[in-house]
């Protein structure tokens, strides 16, 4: 998929090097149509370049940054030397992301292309990003797609699509919780405790409580993000505590490093 319109200044662009010359190298930009642009010698690399060919050469598949854009002049300026590794290497994959989501959306939609621009066109504009917004609606479901102004009937096919095929990411995150109980009973007033922190409201989150060595116990929370985690641990470590405090005991939170 490619997209109308002129990048931004400061944009990360997949580009597929067209041309090299002495000054430089002419570019496609791969995921904006009929663009091209040009990264000037000085941008290729850092220090002194003796042999340009030694950096870039033709075919070959690049990440730049996007200097300045003149759409009067039909003019991209763009810096190779300004995108690091880590940068250069998550541009790839969410575009390589984008790519695959673009292929599923395509197929659902076969037969019907000026209807796919809308849809794709309305998932772009809202989230930037083809696979993103199937990430989205994977997690959150059609209100998601709501959001992005589609249709009812391209919301459900759209949902459809990133259920059959979206892996949902899942973070995983750690905490403690240390309780004593004084009471005759103390045993059964701290396994109560600990079975009120292993539960939850939410469908995507797991809770698993387990014992670490007296005091502590230790909480673990899988959930789609990294918010969502945080809030329901710190809401399993307050149950336990809250319980056990109730029958005059003590507990405190510690969350892992």
């Amino acid at each position: 998929m490619q997209r109308e319109g002129w990048p931004e200044p400061g944009e990360l662009v997949v580009c597929t090097v067209d041309q090299v010359v002495d000054f430089g190298a002419f570019v496609i930009l791969d995921e904006y149509a009929n663009k091209r642009g040009l990264i000037h010698i000085s941008e290729v690399a850092s220090g002194w370049i003796k042999y340009i060919r030694d950096h870039v050469r033709e075919g070959q598949k690049i990440v730049c940054k996007v200097l300045n854009v003149d759409p009067s002049r039909h003019h991209i300026d763009l810096s190779l030397k300004d995108v690091n590794e880590h940068q250069r290497r998550d541009k790839i994959q969410a575009w390589k992301a984008d790519q695959k989501a673009w292929k599923w959306l395509e197929m659902a939609y076969e037969g019907d292309e000026e209807h796919l621009g809308e849809v794709t066109g309305a998932l772009v504009k809202g989230y930037e990003s083809l696979y993103v917004a199937l990430e989205d609606a994977a997690v959150r479901g059609i209100d998601a797609l709501a959001e992005a102004g589609l249709r009812p009937e391209d919301a459900e096919k759209v949902l459809t699509i990133s259920q059959e095929n979206v892996k949902i990411p899942y973070v995983e995150i750690t905490g403690y919780v240390d309780i004593t109980s004084p009471a005759p009973d103390g045993v059964e007033q701290i396994r109560k405790a600990l079975k009120k922190a292993a539960k939850t409201k939410e469908e995507d989150v797991t809770l698993e409580v387990r014992y670490v060595g007296a005091p502590r116990y230790r909480i673990h929370v899988t959930a789609p993000d990294y918010k969502l985690a945080e809030a329901e641990l710190r809401k399993a470590a307050q149950a336990a505590i809250k319980f056990i405090e109730k029958q005059g005991g003590e507990g405190a939170f510690h969350r892992q490093a």
